[in-house]
């Protein structure tokens, strides 16, 4: 921390408050992140003012002022309304400040475990406030014996800049929804998104990757960024979504995703896994159809995400179980058991469909297993080659190369010609 001089009349009223014993202390700790991967951190004062205390009429004012129960500009505020009364005016006291961009402003708590809670349920609540979102480091000045303190959130971006972010996101905003038809459902929303954001950005570190800026400006993100991105433009779209940090299972490696609201039942949505543009063997990358997207982070199967991923314990989330808009189901691409004949069918379709991606998914783990033994390791396999002739004789070709992918995990195979 860097140390400023004090201007004359402080330094009085500290020699001041040491001949009283009244003392001035300082410490330092750092911010709970609960699964974030930004750095932020705190700064607490407390600085005893003994006799001449008196509660500044702002924090009077503050404490006077009515909670609104909604946000003013229309963003869904899950965690908002999961905080208790008292803790719901501080996070909209944080709003206020931070949307004002003020360096420093006045919170009707000095408690640091709630100030700490309330500024993490609003960093997940609220995406478009990217000049917070970026590893800056957060002061707080609190008063012995006083329930308030002063709050100071680091902001990233110059005005200029955050006036160039801010356009990079209007014009996101405009590239999705010329992209949605008329009359389209919540689910085909929510698809638009996923795609539009892996389509756009790609996963690398960057001085903005922990926020939304990192995507619509710079086109570099981590899964913190792709996470909020999802959010933003979902909520944009009146589509209900929730921004998650967790670790990796049995790990502690920290990731982000979403959690969105289709037909009333929840599901998993995670554009960071989506985004795999070397999945496919060899030069299958550089072909069409949506190269880099992996539909099965749309909606997959909760029981086969959960296995990978655990969410943080800080906050309670919706349970997920539906499976209906899982994009294999959709597509009928989710096989309960394996038969040649109806896997081979099913490719053909595909195929007469115009597709360059076939890909499938089954239910059980023997039958995946079975399908990549009998299609994939076994060279020559006559499975995949007639499905090869199929596409030959389809196009009018003598000779196909075809690439593979497989996701292990949850049980799913491409083939890409």
């Amino acid at each position: 921390m860097r140390k400023h001089r004090l201007p004359q009349k402080v330094c009085l009223f500290i020699i001041l408050a040491v001949i009283l014993g009244w003392g001035v202390n300082t410490c330092f700790h750092k911010l709970a992140d609960n699964g974030d991967s930004t750095d932020q951190k705190a700064v607490i004062t407390d600085v005893t003012k003994g006799i001449f205390d008196r509660e500044p009429s702002e924090v009077q004012n503050l404490r006077e002022q009515s909670v609104a129960d909604t946000d003013e500009e229309g963003y869904q505020e899950y965690y908002f309304h999961l905080l208790e009364e008292s803790e719901k005016r501080i996070y909209r006291e944080m709003l206020n400040g931070i949307r004002k961009r003020e360096n420093g402003f006045y919170l009707t708590t000095s408690e640091e475990t709630k100030i700490n809670k309330v500024y993490h349920a609003l960093l997940k609540d609220h995406p478009e406030l990217f000049w917070v979102h970026n590893r800056q480091e957060v002061y707080t000045t609190s008063y012995q014996g006083s329930d308030y303190c002063e709050f100071s959130p680091g902001y990233t971006y110059t005005e200029e800049e955050i006036t160039e972010i801010r356009q990079a996101m209007y014009n996101a905003r405009e590239a999705v929804s010329s992209l949605i038809p008329e009359g389209a459902d919540t689910y085909e929303k929510v698809k638009t998104v996923y795609s539009y954001i892996i389509d756009t950005a790609e996963y690398a570190s960057s001085e903005d990757d922990q926020n939304v800026a990192g995507i619509f400006w710079r086109k570099q993100a981590v899964c913190a960024g792709y996470a909020r991105a999802v959010q933003y433009l979902l909520e944009q779209l009146e589509v209900p979504c929730i921004y998650v940090e967790g670790d990796a299972r049995d790990s502690d490696e920290g990731h982000a995703w979403n959690i969105v609201q289709i037909d009333g039942q929840y599901y998993y949505v995670d554009a960071t896994n989506g985004d795999q543009p070397r999945f496919l063997e060899g030069d299958a990358v550089q072909l069409a159809e949506h190269k880099t997207i992996i539909y099965d982070y749309l909606c997959p199967f909760p029981q086969e995400y959960e296995q990978v991923y655990t969410a943080s314990k800080e906050f309670s989330l919706p349970e997920c179980t539906a499976t209906d808009k899982n994009f294999y189901v959709l597509n009928q691409a989710y096989f309960d058991m394996y038969d040649y004949q109806t896997l081979y069918d099913y490719c053909c379709m595909r195929l007469d469909n115009g597709a360059a991606v076939v890909r499938f998914k089954f239910k059980n783990q023997e039958d995946f297993d079975q399908v990549y033994q009998e299609w994939i390791q076994s060279g020559g396999s006559e499975d995949i080659q007639n499905v090869a002739r199929y596409y030959m004789g389809l196009y009018g070709l003598s000779t196909v190369e075809y690439h593979y992918g497989v996701l292990d995990n949850l049980k799913t195979m491409y083939f890409m010609f």
